[in-house]
């Protein structure tokens, strides 16, 4: 079994009328308005999975700025974990600062099957992690349906590109330690943030934080993977492509290719994921 946890899918209306949603928000506009980046839909993504041997995908949604779109893109993710649902599973967007309408929309989305929230993106979200105000009864009612919390993440240095952000370990490490019980996925690697569990402190900090390899080839090298299991285990990694960006067979590629153990590609693969998610089945 492989399981892809970083996929992204969109209605056919905005793969139809791009810029008019270039037009209406900033993160779609920051990661979409280029012709070359590529909007997928549901089937596009299935079709993908059987090319590359993915058998199940968790399907994120972005940080819209606007809760009408949270709830435009919610309702076809939804629509698409029914289609699928041995493929397919479901993760939706709110807008934090839209208060009860985003706790409202979380309840809606749990009832309907979904098992997290995420893509987040505090930085265009305009929403500040650290604001008890907003972020204490959005975090209470992901507890409340036992959900987990996917979250962007940057790296400080480095190179930039479209939709970097600035959600850096800075930014989210005090984050993970006011919610300790939380399970947090941080996607590319958490922007480095593995790096600092050589101090005890962090590592323990980090007891329910799980980091996923979306666009790792475009990042990092692929040693990556062998320091990040020495630094926090191979039990806290999560394949993820962030197809459509990348093709799930370019990341594949990196983690069959390298001389990690059996054990431990098969928890990057799909173990961990199944045990987060609660699937059975058998590892590649």
């Amino acid at each position: 079994m492989i399981i892809d946890f970083h996929a992204h899918v969109f209605p056919p209306q905005i793969k139809k009328n791009r810029n008019k949603y270039i037009d209406s928000d900033p993160c779609f506009a920051i990661l979409y308005s280029k012709k070359d980046a590529k909007l997928t839909t549901t089937d596009e993504l299935i079709a993908s999975m059987d090319k590359a041997g993915v058998d199940i995908s968790v399907v994120l949604n972005i940080g819209w700025t606007t809760h009408e779109l949270c709830v435009e893109t919610n309702d076809y993710i939804l629509e698409s974990i029914a289609r699928y649902p041995e493929r397919l599973i479901g993760f939706c967007s709110v807008q934090p600062q839209s208060y009860e309408a985003a706790l409202d929309e979380i309840e809606r989305c749990a009832k309907g099957g979904i098992r997290g929230v995420g893509e987040i993106r505090p930085d265009m979200q305009l929403f500040d992690l650290w604001d008890e105000e907003v972020m204490e009864p959005f975090i209470s009612t992901v507890r409340k349906h036992k959900l987990m919390l996917l979250s962007h993440a940057s790296e400080p240095v480095g190179h930039i590109y479209p939709g970097k952000g600035a959600i850096t370990p800075e930014v989210l490490y005090p984050f993970i330690t006011s919610y300790p019980d939380l399970t947090i996925i941080l996607a590319h690697w958490g922007g480095g943030l593995p790096f600092y569990a050589l101090m005890p402190e962090v590592r323990q900090a980090m007891k329910n934080v799980f980091f996923d390899t979306a666009a790792s080839p475009l990042l990092y090298s692929p040693q990556i993977y062998e320091q990040v299991v020495q630094l926090v285990g191979a039990e806290r990694i999560l394949f993820g492509s962030d197809y459509p960006l990348l093709e799930q067979g370019q990341v594949l590629k990196d983690i069959t290719s390298l001389n990690l153990s059996e054990e431990a590609k098969n928890l990057i693969l799909a173990g961990n994921a199944q045990r987060l998610l609660g699937i059975t089945g058998k590892a590649v």
